[in-house]
């Protein structure tokens, strides 16, 4: 199994911008879906984004489209989520997870999760 560690979260104003990190202890980025999910208090979890390691496809949820980006480096094996325009709705706990197969967001494939990263959004 791949250890996920995740950062960048924390506390900001409506509007304003957190760039969250989903880092691959000690492996390569592994060639499959790395997404990143998020709960909030009393909600379903749901897929934000998603991306395809192997060939880079990217896929987002439509209530992020447009607002956030998710990238890959090699290099730094990590997986980012850049979220702009952030929105009191988008307060949750994040997590990224990769293992799923069959589609980005079918996070009960997932077979490795981070330990979550909370985004606290104000208005």
């Amino acid at each position: 199994q791949v250890r996920l560690v995740e950062s960048g979260g924390g506390s900001v104003q409506a509007g304003r911008s957190l760039r969250l990190s989903c880092t691959t202890s000690g492996a390569t980025l592994p060639r499959n879906y790395i997404a990143w999910f998020r709960q909030a208090p009393g909600k379903q979890r749901e897929g934000v984004a998603g991306i395809y390691t192997g060939y880079g496809f990217k896929y987002y949820a439509d209530s992020v489209k447009g607002r956030f980006t998710i990238f890959q480096d090699n290099a730094k094996n990590t997986v980012y989520l850049q979220m702009n325009s952030l929105k009191p709705e988008d307060t949750a706990m994040y997590y990224c997870a990769t293992g799923m197969r069959g589609r980005w967001d079918l996070a009960e494939e997932a077979t490795s999760w981070g330990q979550g990263t909370e985004v606290t959004v104000s208005s």
